[in-house]
């Protein structure tokens, strides 16, 4: 192992605009992060009159004071819900992410009911699948605070209604691998909202304010033409003292998070795995801070990543596997928080003697049960004469089936460009990676837009001449400019992260404490005994 000496100058004229750039994407970050928040918290003197809190305030008495909480999905539903940016709300009617419950790691859901009534949306739908997701594969239990008036049948589709399925399937799945399922009522759950609570191992329903059933008053007297209150049909008491669908019953949301937090308390849960590995680390040298004046926006702008890697890793320490070979791929060996990882990075494009470097590292790291953490920064493989000759399309195979079949957790972070195969050979989405971050600098594309455009100038010219057509320059010009954007309007972190394309945006700051967080999630997934049944625990 060896400590990295640092070549940055924070007073150069790089570092600083370098980090006035990436503070500006930083700050449209933490603006979107606020507005569901904002306007949640707008209908504060309903829920008041309600006497019921507000859904961050019951996620706030949920969980462990001090301890992290990773939102999962942050900026999922931006521009996809509406096309008019100042009206798009990032997060949507969904809080979910990874925290802490009197001192268990849970997949935390709070629906949030101060945004279209906590109905189900698109991107809603989408971080709350996720989450059930991630509580199968890491073994975490799995808390919903329910408030929801069921599918958002404003922008119904039928196929939303279908794929809408898997998120009960999933909270049966979980209660089958002996994963609980918990939920508290807090207010109305219609239609599928409902089964959510009747999906659940263990229910605690508020009293007066939480209810669920399948059709409310007015689609109940619609179908059936039967006239019922919302408490005779599934009003908490009624679920306590009737139904069976609610084990306990609160007098308001307070007592019901407290009860919730009993619940977890008492599941005996980390006694089910064994203690972490060495939690003993030094900090970095470097102060993580300055990642904000070393990596461009632009990603054409080359930088050392292992400047990066050094404000990230325990004492700035690493091993830096082949570092003469396959120069531009760089494969390391460190610690973060104390637990062991393996990180592939990249200095520029992937070319046959670093993709051969990169198949091998995750052989030997999948052999040693090391987790890899994939720092995406990469235009793809080398093209040319020379490089295909070379055997770039094999050996760029390679590092793909390595990274496909690699047994180990994987975590990637979007730290710059992600273009062509080489998004999939540093663990793309299509990867499956455990969990996936981005920046907000990140670019993601098959291809950049000025090279798609001009790609298909040529294709377009080389047509015309066999047909013997002379080419209209103005009418190439104007398609060239319309495809290139195309490819760069999506290719945005803002866009992908929005459409539900990873796991949620950070800020680069935070890089080294959501890594840390998340390789000890994958550790304790990975090392925890369950007790699976048949079927899952049945309501009775």
């Amino acid at each position: 192992m060896a400590i990295y000496k640092s070549t940055v100058n924070v007073n150069s004229d790089a570092f600083k605009t370098n980090r006035k750039d990436m503070l500006g994407l930083v700050d449209k970050l933490t603006e979107l992060n606020a507005r569901a928040p904002a306007i949640s918290a707008s209908r504060k003197d309903r829920f008041d009159a309600r006497g019921q809190l507000l859904p961050r305030e019951r996620l706030a008495r949920l969980l462990d004071p001090g301890q992290p909480f990773l939102e999962v999905g942050n900026i999922a539903g931006y521009l996809q819900d509406t096309k008019k940016e100042e009206k798009s709300i990032p997060g949507s009617t969904i809080i979910a992410g990874i925290g802490f419950i009197n001192g268990v790691r849970c997949a935390v859901v709070v629906d949030d009911s101060g945004i279209k009534a906590g109905s189900l949306t698109t991107a809603g739908g989408y971080r709350l699948g996720r989450l059930e997701d991630i509580a199968l594969k890491q073994n975490l239990p799995f808390v919903h605070l329910v408030e929801s008036a069921g599918g958002d049948l404003l922008n119904y589709t039928v196929g939303q209604f279908l794929d809408g399925g898997a998120l009960f399937a999933n909270l049966a799945r979980l209660s089958k691998k002996g994963i609980p399922v918990l939920a508290v009522l807090h207010g109305n759950s219609t239609a599928g909202g409902a089964y959510m609570p009747g999906l659940s191992d263990t229910v605690v329903a508020v009293k007066g304010g939480g209810k669920a059933f399948l059709a409310g008053p007015p689609l109940l007297k619609a179908a059936t033409g039967e006239i019922a209150t919302e408490a005779e049909l599934g009003g908490a008491e009624m679920h306590a003292n009737i139904s069976g669908l609610a084990e306990y019953l609160a007098e308001d949301d307070g007592e019901a998070v407290l009860m919730m937090r009993e619940i977890v308390a008492r599941l005996g849960w980390n006694e089910k795995c064994p203690l972490p590995r060495n939690t003993n680390f030094k900090e970095p040298l470097y102060d993580i801070n300055e990642i904000v004046g070393i990596v461009p926006v632009d990603y054409r702008t080359p930088y050392e990543v292992r400047e990066v890697i050094a404000r990230i890793v325990d004492g700035s320490d690493f091993a830096d596997f082949k570092s003469r070979y396959g120069v531009a791929t760089v494969c390391v060996q460190a610690e973060i928080y104390g637990q062991r990882c393996a990180i592939i990075a990249n200095n520029g494009p992937i070319d046959t003697d670093g993709a051969t470097k990169a198949a091998q590292f995750i052989q030997l790291c999948d052999q040693a049960d090391t987790p890899l953490i994939f720092l995406q920064n990469t235009t793809g493989y080398m093209v040319g004469k020379k490089y295909e000759q070379a055997g770039m399309i094999k050996h760029g195979s390679k590092m793909i089936q390595a990274v496909a079949n690699a047994d180990v957790a994987k975590i990637t972070l979007m730290i710059g460009a992600s273009y062509g195969a080489g998004n999939y050979g540093m663990c793309g989405r299509g990867f499956d990676p455990d969990f996936l971050f981005t920046w907000p600098n990140a670019s993601t594309g098959v291809m950049g837009g000025e090279q798609a455009g001009t790609v298909m100038n040529i294709v377009g010219e080389a047509r015309a001449k066999a047909k013997g057509i002379e080419i209209d320059t103005e009418l190439a010009a104007q398609q060239k400019a319309m495809l290139a954007y195309h490819f760069d309007s999506q290719s945005s972190a803002f866009y992908t992260s929005g459409h539900c394309l990873d796991d949620g945006m950070i800020d680069p700051r935070d890089s080294r404490k959501v890594l840390g967080h998340l390789l000890a999630t994958v550790w304790e997934g990975r090392n925890r005994k369950l007790r699976p049944n048949s079927f899952g625990i049945a309501r009775m």
